[in-house]
């Protein structure tokens, strides 16, 4: 049996893992690598293998990164099944026809441009039609129960706590009599973060340990000291008449900062003014949200049963129509704007921080990991000059990085969800990370007496 690293492998986006055995072979996630368009571009429309040969998908959750190149697989013949929660089902379908919309788009938008200059136009990586064949192949199911994607692969879904039905994986191996018990981590939650359950650590029988290190360089700071940070934040800017505007991931991420706005609301911690989250997208997985409550954690269904509405509050619009978003950039008056994409790479965000990012008064604040090359990057590194949609922009707004709201888990619990297969494991990979996140882990799982810790290049493979 082998193990093919073929995405977010010593970089963070576009997770895809290749299990072969038995003349079967069986993708881990199918995600979408973000960076240099070019770049982007070539890696997210050539496969490193043929789609037709995967027999079946086995998805640790919706993000775009993890989910978001299934249209392309589907496109270029794989017929198999998806396997994924249930809450992971309902959003991958939202996230990926979205992402059809916005491909679509960037291609039009691209072809103008090479018109301009006597060039060919730009096919998109799929279309938002394409994205439709997606749904189909879903097959949910639940945490906790064992599921047959491929011959000799016992697989099972246990809570990753990181966003609404992400899971980890247990994947019980077998070829010719001999076994290994795998753990995918996906993508590792954190402890007391609003909504969700906290994340299932792997057990002791594991053999090969699959994880992420995003943030294996730090601990985060407490959930609290960021919810404090950010309240102060909107404070400062709203006081001084201006817009706060967040690129928020809308899946996770909008969702908790608006359970986060209603708290500082309902502690009268904030001005009265409108809150408005500009995304079809977070407006659909926020209605997802609601459909899947046996996600939440203890505190959230309490909240729920009190009567209180969690994900709404007087102050709140959610905005669909491109009509209403465009308003927003003609107003003055101050404001609190969420929207996606959550790397400002597109999406209403782009234009509201074209609008915004000049004056003074308002506020551009960051609240998530940034990808290298992205806008959202060269914001977060308070670049003076900007370039949205080629042209440059002197950076007026004051630039707030709120560190300890990400819905990754930081280095201490990294540390200890390793060490938990300390005793068993054979292997251990880090990826999902830049290596300035896993170096730092790999020395602490050394100092450890932790061995046998790998950081795989890209297109790598290792026999089991």
């Amino acid at each position: 049996m082998k193990l093919n690293f073929l995405g977010a492998a010593q970089t963070v986006t576009g997770s895809m893992h290749l299990i072969e055995l038995n003349g079967s072979r069986v993708l881990l996630d199918c995600g979408l690598y973000q960076g240099r368009r070019k770049e982007a571009i070539e890696k997210n429309r050539n496969f490193p293998f043929d789609p037709k040969s995967i027999d079946a998908v086995v998805l640790s959750h919706a993000h775009i990164d993890h989910s978001g190149n299934l249209p392309n697989l589907i496109k270029q013949g794989f017929a198999g099944l998806i396997y994924c929660t249930p809450a992971t089902a309902d959003l991958t379908d939202v996230m990926v026809r979205d992402s059809g919309h916005i491909q679509e788009k960037q291609a039009e938008s691209a072809s103008y441009h090479n018109m301009k200059r006597g060039e060919p136009p730009v096919d998109p990586l799929y279309t938002e039609e394409d994205a439709r064949e997606v749904e189909p192949l879903l097959q949910p199911v639940n945490y906790d129960v064992p599921f047959e994607p491929a011959k000799g692969v016992t697989a099972t879904f246990h809570d990753a706590g990181h966003i609404l039905g992400s899971a980890s994986i247990s994947l019980k191996l077998q070829e010719r009599g001999y076994r290994k018990n795998l753990w995918f981590s996906g993508d590792i939650g954190r402890r007391n973060l609003p909504i969700l359950r906290d994340p299932v650590l792997p057990g002791e029988d594991v053999d090969v340990l699959l994880m992420e290190s995003t943030y294996g360089d730090k601990p985060h700071r407490d959930p609290e000291e960021a919810y404090i940070e950010m309240r102060e934040v909107i404070c400062r800017t709203l006081q001084r008449g201006g817009k706060v505007i967040v690129p928020s991931f809308a899946v996770g991420r909008t969702q908790e900062l608006v359970y986060n706005l209603s708290r500082m609301y309902a502690e009268n911690g904030l001005p009265e003014v409108p809150v408005y989250v500009d995304s079809p997208l977070a407006v659909n997985a926020s209605n997802v949200f609601r459909r899947h409550s046996e996600c939440y954690d203890d505190e959230m269904k309490e909240l729920i049963h009190s009567g209180h509405p969690a994900l709404e509050f007087k102050n709140l619009t959610y905005i669909n129509s491109l009509e209403e978003s465009k308003a927003l950039n003609e107003r003055t008056d101050p404001m609190i704007i969420l929207s996606a994409s959550g790397m400002a790479e597109a999406g209403r965000v782009v234009y509201h921080i074209r609008w915004a990012i000049e004056n003074k008064k308002n506020t551009i604040m960051i609240v998530s990991w940034q990808a290298p090359d992205t806008l959202g990057r060269r914001i977060a590194d308070r670049e003076k000059f900007i370039r949205i949609f080629g042209d440059t922009y002197k950076v007026g707004a004051e630039i707030a990085t709120v560190g300890g709201l990400s819905a990754h888990a930081g280095q201490d619990l990294l540390l200890e969800y390793g060490l938990r297969v300390k005793k068993n494991a054979e292997y251990a990979f880090l990826v999902h990370g830049e290596e300035k996140g896993a170096r730092p882990l790999m020395e602490k799982f050394k100092e450890n007496k932790m061995r046998q810790v790998h950081y795989p290049p890209m297109h790598t493979s290792i026999e089991l």
